[in-house]
């Protein structure tokens, strides 16, 4: 379980193909807190740790998560956004959000207004996800709200604390995302299709 409120920009060292898996290599401040079997979020996506060596961690994506990710579309020396698992009893600054990627989006919009900035997405509505206007959104591991909710795009305002301590300082239009819909949202939308 994690919050969406990102402890550090991770930078990928390594990438190794091994079958089907994906081994991560990661260089981060995190590390030497880090222990094997821990599970982190990379960019909204759940990781087990495998390997710890000096400041570098190791994870492995199996080819479920990269169909699923942008993981897949990792290049060395890319940034991604990490966030350790959320301890009992710590404050829930974000939303609550469980590391399992719905789907990914596409960057349309990228807009500067007054120091802070509007991204707008756009996604599969096929997929039945949905936003709602002020609800909760994951973006690459990052607790956003939502704004202009539409049925296949959405905005989200970014201020100037999150733009320069998270990887969307280096988004552009055309890049693809990673997506959590809000979990609570999700239950109910399941319900109401059950009742329908």
């Amino acid at each position: 379980m994690f919050t969406g409120i990102i402890e550090d920009i991770g930078k990928i060292e390594k990438l190794v193909m091994d079958r089907g898996n994906l081994h991560i290599t990661i260089k981060s401040n995190i590390t030497k807190e880090l222990k094997i079997d821990q599970s982190v979020s990379h960019n909204g996506v759940c990781l087990t740790v495998i390997d710890t060596e000096q400041n570098l961690y190791t994870v492995t994506a199996i080819k479920e998560t990269l169909d699923k990710t942008n993981l897949g579309f990792l290049d060395k020396n890319n940034s991604v956004n990490l966030e350790r698992a959320m301890k009992l009893g710590d404050r829930l600054d974000g939303h609550i959000v469980q590391g399992h990627v719905d789907q990914t989006a596409k960057c349309i919009s990228v807009k500067e207004e007054n120091g802070s900035w509007f991204f707008t997405f756009e996604y599969d509505s096929n997929l039945n996800n949905i936003t709602i206007e002020k609800g909760s959104i994951t973006i690459n591991g990052v607790s956003l709200t939502v704004v202009d909710s539409q049925q296949s795009r959405f905005s989200v305002a970014i201020i100037p604390y999150t733009y320069n301590h998270t990887t969307f300082k280096n988004l552009d239009i055309g890049d693809i995302v990673n997506l959590e819909f809000d979990v609570i949202g999700k239950y109910v939308k399941r319900l109401n299709d059950l009742r329908n």
